[in-house]
């Protein structure tokens, strides 16, 4: 299948590619299978992505967290909604088989949607959105009976430093009660990555940087930091003891330098908040 996808959009092919890498190594962490499959199906050129080894950890490590932390919540709240803020060709709702009692939507932009319904097939419990997240009517879309998960990972620094806040402000006023998880990058890091393969070769750009995830708790009425980790908090000891000798030093190395940096050890952050009365 012959992908051509630009921009933005062209981004969502890294982590997939990342993704299958992972899968295929010999010692996956995420072990996403659907995303090796799906390289299998489609004609690009993942190489001018500038993806490697490294970058596959990081990504693997990323998306586990991210999985972690949704399977938190879905065992808390088996009757609720997921509502997955650029999906891209992820397969969270596979890996992680959400019960009955879940609503699951998958929203990204229509061209990305489309290529998801040539690659995925229909699931119950799964519906799919095909709309820009900074649209303010597709939450109408979506039922508010239930609390409410939103999930958004590396989205919110391709949004502008106005459209980010607003569509927070829209969710907390939609969704009466629920949370909100998902990463940010500070300013530095917005600046510091214009010089990388991906966003040369892809012209994507990107634009909003949060350096205090409090920041977004003061700015926007209702919401409520339950947690924050540091994007390097991802490494934790038990899933990367089993990594290739030669890779977990390197990444012992490169955590001892960002210890030492205060620019770098806050480059970015995986934060969820609450809204809505406590659960």
């Amino acid at each position: 299948m012959k992908i051509s996808l630009t921009g933005a959009a062209e981004t969502l092919l890294a982590p997939l590619y990342a993704r299958a890498l992972d899968a295929r190594s010999a010692h996956p962490l995420l072990g996403d299978h659907i995303a090796a499959e799906l390289l299998d199906r489609i004609d690009y050129d993942f190489d001018r992505l500038g993806m490697g080894e490294a970058s596959a950890v990081g990504v693997a490590l990323r998306a586990r967290y991210f999985d972690r932390r949704v399977r938190a919540f879905l065992d808390a709240h088996p009757e609720s909604t997921v509502v997955h803020l650029g999906c891209g060709l992820d397969s969270r709702f596979e890996r992680l088989a959400p019960g009955p009692g879940v609503r699951w939507f998958d929203l990204d932009q229509p061209d990305v949607i489309e290529l998801r319904k040539q690659l995925y097939p229909a699931r119950p419990g799964h519906e799919t959105l095909a709309t820009s997240v900074t649209e303010p009517d597709w939450p109408a879309q979506v039922p508010t009976d239930r609390p409410v998960l939103v999930v958004a990972e590396g989205l919110s620094m391709y949004l502008s430093a106005d459209e980010g806040p607003r569509m927070l402000r829209t969710l907390v006023a939609h969704f009466p009660q629920g949370e909100l998880l998902f990463d940010t990058y500070s300013r530095f890091a917005v600046r510091s990555t214009r010089s990388l393969a991906l966003f040369r070769k892809t012209g994507a750009r990107l634009a909003w940087g949060v350096n205090d995830p409090r920041e977004l708790e003061r700015g926007i009425p209702g919401l409520r930091l339950i947690e924050t980790d540091s994007a390097y908090a991802t490494a934790a000891g038990v899933d990367v003891s089993h990594l290739p000798r030669t890779l977990r030093r390197r990444m012992r190395i490169d955590t001892h330098i960002l210890a030492r940096l205060p620019v770098l050890r806050h480059i970015g952050h995986i934060s969820r908040y609450a809204f809505g009365p406590p659960a």
